[in-house]
This record gives C-alpha cells, structure tokens and sequence, in this order.
C-alpha cells in the first residue's frame, strides 16, 4: 500500500503565508512526478503546482511569484510554500504523486486526503 499524507493547511491572513507539506509512505520503489491540486466549494479541482523527479516544476497562473514548490526525493515528501496569501487561495489542497510500488512495474497515480486553506480578508 501506499499513503499521501498532507499537513500545514490552516486559517491566515489575507497577506500571511503557509506551508504544506505531503508525505509519500508504504511499499514504494521510486516517485516520479509530484503536484498540489486545490478545490474551492463549488469548483472544479485544479492543478496549483507540479515538480517532476528532476526538479522541473510549472504553476498556474494564479499563484506564480506567490507560491514555491520543492520536494526532497530523500524523504518522499513535497511541500508548497505559499506566500502573499488571498482569500480566493482558500480551497481544500491535495497532493497527488505518480509512484511505483515495489515488486510492481509502471507507475500509479496516488492521492492524498486533502488539507483545508482558508484565507480571511
């Protein structure tokens, strides 16, 4: 089995910053690429930041200049350092990460539970 897990959501400021992070655990053999989706009410998920196995990462618009993502590839684990923060980043946050498991060939999509974000003005 393999497991996400998030932490570092919370409630902030308009202007304050956060920091997620997601752990990858179980039977796993590498991890490829990494990324943060968030879900505001009554929206569709959407794809925040993405970090390949290299180091190559892509944002959305919305959050360039404002938000940074990194991973350690020693700890299977991505965090998202958002800074400058509003109220429309407010959104459940979800890491999700393409894995393969050991004794497994190809690589499986794998998500975490979700953190909550909530900006106030």
């Amino acid at each position: 089995q393999v497991q996400l897990v998030e932490s570092g959501g919370g409630l902030v400021q308009a202007g304050g910053s956060l920091r997620l992070s997601c752990v990858a655990s179980g039977m796993i053999f590498s991890v490829n690429a990494m990324g943060w989706h968030r879900q505001a009410p009554g929206k569709q998920r959407e794809l925040v930041a993405g970090i390949d196995s290299e180091g190559t990462t892509t944002y959305a618009d919305s959050v360039k200049g404002r938000f940074t993502i990194s991973r350690d590839n020693a700890k299977n684990t991505v965090y998202l350092q958002m800074n400058n923060l509003a109220p429309e980043d407010t959104a459940v946050y979800f890491c999700n990460a393409d894995i393969r498991r050991l004794f497994y060939t190809g690589a499986s999509n794998y998500w975490g539970q979700g953190t909550q974000v909530t900006v106030s003005s």
